[in-house]
């Protein structure tokens, strides 16, 4: 059975994992679950990234550490999210 919402795809590359605290990557999950179901997640969690491409966005995870950034595009089929953004990987 395949849970509802959009698949969550990869465009390229080998998935690093930052060295997020366990609350960072659960919220990371859950934000990109979110986005998945379809939610319109706006500040301070997500914002539109024009400059990368008309879809794009970018999630925003706040750590002890660090600030994270997570730059995804929303397709109508499946959020893709974007290891090393570059213009061609948003539609440019």
């Amino acid at each position: 059975m395949n849970p509802p919402g959009k698949p969550l795809v990869w465009l390229r590359g080998e998935i690093k994992t930052p060295p997020f605290t366990a609350e960072a990557r659960v919220e990371a999950g859950h934000l990109l679950r979110l986005v998945q179901l379809g939610w319109k997640v706006g500040m301070p969690h997500s914002r539109p990234m024009p400059t990368i491409g008309p879809k794009c966005h970018e999630l925003r995870v706040k750590d002890a550490r660090s600030d994270w950034r997570i730059v995804y595009r929303v397709d109508s089929d499946a959020v893709v999210h974007t290891q090393d953004p570059r213009p061609d990987d948003c539609g440019l």
